[in-house]
Formats: C-alpha cells, structure tokens, sequence
C-alpha cells in the first residue's frame, strides 16, 4: 500500500493547498478523496502531482 503522508507534509510546508491543485492542476476532488484514503490513483494522477 502506498500511503501519501510524504506528499501531505510537502504540499503544507510550500502552502500548496487541495483548492490549487484542483483549479490549476486539474486534479479531481475525487482523486484527492482517494489520495487521503491511501487509495490507488493512476500513474498519471502520481505524475501530475
């Protein structure tokens, strides 16, 4: 399991907020749902990111 807490801590320490990435980066609410679960997300979610 891949778990996101690296990527939590990173995006608060450079005031990245969810809102950015889902307005510029054009992640979906959906997709940031299954990142807090540790769900999978695809490979090209990962390489937005």
């Amino acid at each position: 399991m891949i778990i996101y807490d690296k990527l939590w801590k990173t995006m608060k320490e450079k005031w990245i907020f969810q809102y950015k990435l889902i307005n510029e980066h054009h992640i979906s609410a959906g997709q940031l749902s299954r990142i807090r679960a540790n769900a999978y997300i695809s490979t090209h979610t990962i390489d937005t990111l």
